[in-house]
């Protein structure tokens, strides 16, 4: 008997697709991978750019060229880096950093010194090697303190704060790097400004944009998300404050060229 004489349809042939195979699922997951870096990469370089933008808008105002416009503090916060450049002679952001450090001292613009730096292990030093040079150009060593624990910029700033007692520093630094301090510093109210150090040309000074740039988003990171406390916070030593009629009666500012 057929399936006509029955009353039954006869079933239509299913056609199956094609079985997949590994080397398509192999080129699906890098097709998507690739979708996932291209897209990661542009949302990286956006918050990259957007950190730099925020950043800049809210602290370059505060960066200071001349020695006659930038306001007195007790305390200049000295950024540390190395002395030496990795390939020999000495650092040009090290030697240009003490610069300015020894105008603000000598124009009687701070009144102390706090060099902050990196000492995480006995054979570099950040704060003795400025220390160093400070006293060779004429800083009494009891106008400096040193700070061992600054091993990045967050934490120099807030150890400035909570272990020093500083809630008014000027900044010294390059301006691109002193502009991230101010940040932080606002951020946690301290009333700072920066005095410019001279910056250096080349391409010192591109690798050393770039890995601004990238400091810039960490910081806000830092900030807005981790909330990261410094290192090592817990022990404290007051720098003397100056009394309000120090204030008054700064030291006159010899004529020195603002920094280019």
């Amino acid at each position: 008997m057929s399936f006509r004489d029955c009353g039954a349809e006869p079933k239509e042939s299913v056609s199956r697709p094609p079985a997949t195979t590994a080397s398509d699922r192999a080129a699906r997951l890098l097709r998507a991978a690739s979708y996932v870096a291209r897209y990661s990469l542009l949302l990286f370089i956006v918050l990259v750019f957007y950190a730099n933008t925020v950043v800049e808008q809210h602290a370059s105002a505060f960066v200071y060229d001349s020695l006659n416009e930038v306001p007195y503090n007790d305390v200049g916060l000295l950024l540390g880096t190395a002395r030496y450049q990795p390939g020999g002679g000495i650092n040009p952001y090290f030697s240009h950093r003490i610069d300015a450090a020894v105008d603000l001292f000598d124009a009687g613009k701070v009144r102390y010194i706090l060099a902050s730096g990196d000492n995480r292990h006995v054979s570099y030093n950040e704060p003795a090697a400025m220390r160093e040079e400070l006293i060779k150009r004429g800083v009494p060593v009891e106008s400096i303190y040193l700070d061992h624990a600054g091993f990045n910029t967050y934490d120099s700033i807030l150890r400035a704060q909570r272990v020093y007692g500083q809630s008014q520093i000027t900044v010294i630094s390059q301006g691109f790097h002193a502009e991230r301090a101010l940040y932080i510093a606002d951020h946690y109210q301290i009333e700072a400004v920066a005095y410019r150090a001279r910056d250096v040309n080349g391409v010192a000074s591109l690798r050393m944009t770039v890995r601004e740039y990238l400091s810039r988003l960490k910081v806000l990171i830092d900030i807005h998300v981790l909330r990261r406390r410094p290192y090592f916070y817990n022990e404290t030593q007051t720098i003397p404050r100056q009394s309000q009629s120090h204030r008054q009666r700064e030291l006159p500012v010899p004529t020195v060229r603002a920094r280019q």
